[in-house]
């Protein structure tokens, strides 16, 4: 608990803590504004629909979701890399390994500090874009008449736990590649790289891409079987059921932080 807590008052006053939680605030902020003006001056039915859909609760709920949760799996590789490399490059893992420390235990507490701050992030993205849907609304003349639908909220816990389960097996992914590279640099750098050639890959692999990290966690988030995952993504693969995808994304978290131990216990830690 010492080391989680000491992990978590580090990981706050960092700016990747809140550059991760800016740039998804600030691009759904952007998208938001976007439909609100789109939906307040456009000429073509379509478009204005289209637009104020995403301004229209309870349906802007999900879109929320969907937003943090899709990009949010890119920004969580990225930090995830990011605080793991640091432990490197910083010298911070070998000072505590100095004190008497265990490096498994120390990695493992490090990475539940991470998995928290993901959580706190997302809530509070969340909360800003509804913030920000609602000021949306008001600029595109939208109803929000649905903000307080009962069965709707009834349903947000859930759909934010599998969110939030399938971005931290993506930042566990990141955490265990910048262990590997020990560095921050090398770390984000093949991280991104496996976020979108697993993208590519899909073209020429799509039976197998189904099965890899960033498509299950996409699959394991869509609940309504539309095939691209709540968190969207979707296209060339075909999603599997969300529930294998939810059990495959647990085998992926503790495959990731397996790896990671087994290295950090193993690896000579010098500079």
């Amino acid at each position: 608990m010492r080391i989680f807590l000491a992990g978590l008052r580090k990981m706050i006053g960092r700016p990747a803590s809140f550059v991760s939680v800016g740039l998804l605030v600030g691009l759904l902020g952007l998208i938001i504004i976007a439909s609100a003006t789109v939906g307040q001056e456009s000429d073509e039915p379509q478009g204005e629909a289209a637009a104020r859909l995403l301004l229209t609760f309870p349906g802007a709920y999900d879109f929320i979701l969907s937003f943090l949760f899709g990009l949010g799996g890119l920004v969580a590789v990225i930090y995830g890399a990011a605080i793991a490399g640091s432990e490197w490059t910083w010298g911070t893992l070998k000072n505590a390994v100095a004190r008497g420390e265990s490096r498994a235990r120390y990695m493992l507490s490090t990475f539940a500090a991470i998995a928290l701050m993901i959580a706190i992030g997302l809530a509070i993205s969340f909360a800003l874009g509804v913030l920000l849907a609602l000021l949306g609304a008001t600029i595109a003349g939208v109803s929000t008449s649905g903000l307080s639908d009962a069965d709707h909220l009834a349903r947000l816990p859930a759909m934010a736990a599998r969110g939030w389960f399938a971005v931290v097996e993506q930042a566990a992914l990141g955490f265990a590649i910048a262990t590997l590279a020990r560095s921050q640099l090398a770390g984000i750098g093949a991280g991104i790289a496996f976020y979108f050639g697993e993208g590519f890959a899909s073209i020429f692999l799509p039976d197998i891409i189904q099965y890899m990290p960033f498509a299950v966690a996409r699959a394991s988030i869509d609940t309504e079987g539309s095939g691209g995952g709540f968190g969207g993504g979707g296209g060339v693969v075909e999603a599997l059921p969300a529930d294998t995808a939810l059990l495959l994304v647990g085998v992926w978290l503790v495959g990731s932080l397996l790896v990671t131990l087994l290295f950090t216990e193993r690896a000579e830690i010098t500079g």
